[in-house]
């Protein structure tokens, strides 16, 4: 007698745990994407809509004097108007010429290509300069036009919108992360993206991979991070005479002497490193190892392999 009291609440049970499965399967929404209100230029392509009136619709190319020529009325100035803007004014057109009345007329305009303005990449890029834009873009496209990020890339991008200069945006844009962190971002005709680069930290020696590793990501990178990113040492390594070699703010180098076999075992606080710091592991083949070491890391800085560790 209890059985189908037991079935009428498992059921709400079921569906409601199945429409909290599909929510949470469905993607994340984006924000919605705004609308460009930039000037118009010579050579911009521009889509012209006529509200019921198709034969006046059309295609038209933003001529060197920064005109179009519209059916009937002839040439239209529209350089520097934003498409709303031209909107307006080739309806007043339509109605001046007693083509269309006034309680009919609405035109509508959109942008189809952008000419005049290009989109600037800058930073750390394999090759910056300035794209071409026919209209809106995405950052990954973008960035991809631009051959892509390099070794010694950040994670995070500046954006600076054309039409709102004075706040640039930070977003974290790292396609190659275990998790991939691409945002779906609009970049416009005229806007500017700088890829900032990030800190860097030598590893060189007897070590199992030896190379620049970047910094970017982490809070902190300690000398025994960092030699767990270069692969371990080698068999040979000089544990107790380790040393790092870093920059100072005069232009001065320094050196120390770091027995990473005591921070292993504990007795010895691990060493935090910073940007341009150059870590050597010597052999255990006596002082002039570790002499040899600290000049040839005071020159380091080319020629060498820069990793990405997919810790993000």
């Amino acid at each position: 007698m209890h059985k189908p009291r037991i079935y009428a609440l498992a059921l709400p049970i079921i569906m409601l745990g199945q429409a909290m499965s599909a929510i949470a399967q469905q993607p994340a929404q984006t924000a919605p994407f705004r609308e460009p209100s930039l000037q118009i230029g010579a050579g911009d392509l521009l889509q012209v809509n006529i509200f019921e009136d198709p034969e006046l619709s059309g295609q038209f190319r933003v001529d060197a004097h920064g005109d179009i020529s519209l059916p009937l009325v002839g040439h239209v100035h529209v350089a520097g108007d934003t498409a709303d803007q031209v909107g307006t004014l080739v309806a007043k057109h339509y109605v001046d010429a007693g083509i269309l009345k006034p309680e009919s007329s609405y035109a509508t305009v959109s942008i189809v290509e952008y000419a005049t303005q290009g989109i600037t990449v800058n930073g750390d890029v394999r090759n910056p300069g300035i794209y071409p834009a026919l209209g809106v873009r995405m950052l990954n496209d973008v960035i991809a036009a631009a051959g892509g990020l390099l070794p010694t890339s950040a994670s995070k991008v500046i954006i600076t919108h054309r039409d709102d200069s004075e706040h640039p945006v930070e977003v974290t844009y790292n396609p190659g992360a275990l998790t991939p962190k691409i945002p779906n971002v609009q970049i416009f005709p005229g806007d500017s993206i700088l890829v900032p680069r990030a800190g860097i930290v030598y590893v060189l020696g007897d070590v199992n991979r030896s190379g620049g590793f970047a910094l970017d990501g982490r809070q902190d990178l300690t000398l025994q991070e960092a030699i767990a990113l270069a692969d371990g040492t080698g068999k040979a390594a000089a544990l107790k005479r380790v040393q790092v070699v870093r920059s100072l703010n005069d232009g001065r180098k320094e050196a120390m002497t770091v027995s990473i076999k005591d921070i292993y075992k504990g007795k010895a606080p691990d060493v935090i490193l910073h940007d341009g710091d150059v870590v050597y592991v010597p052999t255990s083949t006596g002082k002039l190892a570790a002499e040899q070491a600290i000049s040839s890391a005071l020159g380091v800085g080319t020629g060498v392999a820069v990793y990405r560790s997919a810790y993000h």
